[in-house]
């Protein structure tokens, strides 16, 4: 038996979406999990008490990129792994760095062995290939690695996106082959995602899946969304792919999305996600509540006496006013990042909850339209409060 699989529990007739078990050595997950994203085994301004006692997170994604430059995975390794490392109990999906390798532009060359890059630390030259980053995620020990891929930017042409699904493609198979000799050799609780590309061309992205189909793996993931293209068409592209993974195995859309975007995903089909949002823009004054978003610089909550969310029963919503809040926010003290980051995560653990019980109850699409209405109205907590 595989060491990572999944069920399904509930499904909605209306829709894609479905509730689910994800089952790993580090406990089974409830789905469609929202992932908070722990970049260098840490989700900024949290501890793993607050994280995994608190707030209940079952899975975190950490960065493959940033500890392989820093602390390195070797080391992670001779301390025990990423769990051992990072005192972190639950499950842990590490990406395969590709994204922010891609991303550095300037500082890479891609080759059909892999890509070579320059740190942003310090200039030194290194190597990314479809092996060298399962072996490196298999040193942190993660629950489930990602295959190595390349993400292109968008816009980009059809050729250019074609030449690089099929370079995604050879690269998932030969990290599919290695991986597979590993555990051969070592068997261990891991599995191994390959990942969707194909840019914005639904049949590029039709012919990616059906390949990766092949590999029988553990899971799916679908790449090269949210990179600057409009919601829609990422909504499109989950579409396209989506009926053609095996239904019987987690499909996870990388780096999404927006509170409103979540339940579309898993209406599309879309058991897992993460991003940074809720983190990064808590950090900047951007909070998310039921009402929608609220700004906390904003003058009008100088002398706020209301909680952030009334609605919301977390330690920030239930214990400090959006004036005390706003006070930390221009004071720029440390905590101010600690109790935005912990409402903000909370919101999309929230949302995903509301969610799972929906298509659980057979209310799905009625709580999905509900959530149509507000977006459609624009309204947002600044403006309705």
């Amino acid at each position: 038996m595989s060491p990572v699989s999944f069920e399904v529990v509930a499904e909605c007739p209306h829709t894609r979406a479905r509730a689910g078990l994800l089952h790993t050595a580090h406990g089974a997950i409830e789905t469609p999990v929202f992932m908070p994203v722990g970049t260098q085994a840490t989700v900024k301004g949290l501890t793993q008490r607050d994280l995994a006692e608190d707030l209940g997170v079952k899975i975190l994604l950490a960065n493959t990129y940033h500890l392989y430059l820093r602390p390195g995975h070797e080391l992670i390794r001779k301390m025990g792994g990423l769990h051992r490392f990072m005192s972190w109990p639950n499950a842990i999906l590490t990406d395969s760095g590709g994204f922010q390798v891609f991303s550095l532009s300037g500082l890479r060359k891609i080759a059909e062995h892999g890509v070579v890059f320059q740190s942003h630390l310090d200039g030194d030259l290194h190597t990314f290939t479809p092996e060298s980053t399962v072996d490196a995620q298999l040193a942190f020990g993660s629950d489930i690695l990602m295959v190595l891929d390349e993400c292109t930017e968008y816009p980009v042409s059809h050729e250019s996106a074609r030449e690089s699904m099929h370079r995604t493609l050879r690269w998932a198979r030969q990290a599919d082959a290695h991986f597979r000799r590993r555990m051969a050799e070592c068997p261990a609780p891991h599995a191994l995602f390959p990942i969707v590309q194909g840019s914005m061309f639904p049949g590029l992205r039709r012919e990616c899946a059906a390949a990766l189909a092949d590999l029988d793996s553990d899971g799916y993931a679908i790449g090269g969304l949210s990179v600057g293209e409009p919601r829609p068409l990422s909504m499109e592209m989950v579409e396209a792919t989506e009926t053609i993974l095996p239904r019987s195995k987690p499909r996870y859309a990388m780096g999404v999305g927006m509170p409103a975007e979540l339940p579309e995903y898993v209406a599309r089909g879309v058991d897992m996600m993460d991003c940074v949002l809720p983190s990064r823009n808590a950090r900047n004054g951007c909070l998310f509540t039921s009402q929608g978003r609220l700004i906390i610089k904003h003058a009008r909550y100088k002398d706020d006496e209301r909680p952030l969310d009334e609605k919301c029963r977390c330690y920030t919503c239930s214990r400090y006013s959006r004036a005390y809040l706003r006070h930390l926010f221009q004071s720029g003290e440390i905590l101010y990042a600690v109790l935005a980051t912990r409402h903000n995560i909370r919101r999309y653990l929230d949302i995903m909850a509301e969610i799972r019980s929906a298509i659980i109850s057979e209310s799905f699409p009625e709580y999905l339209r509900c959530v149509r209405s507000v977006s459609v109205s624009g309204v947002e907590a600044d403006d309705a409060g």
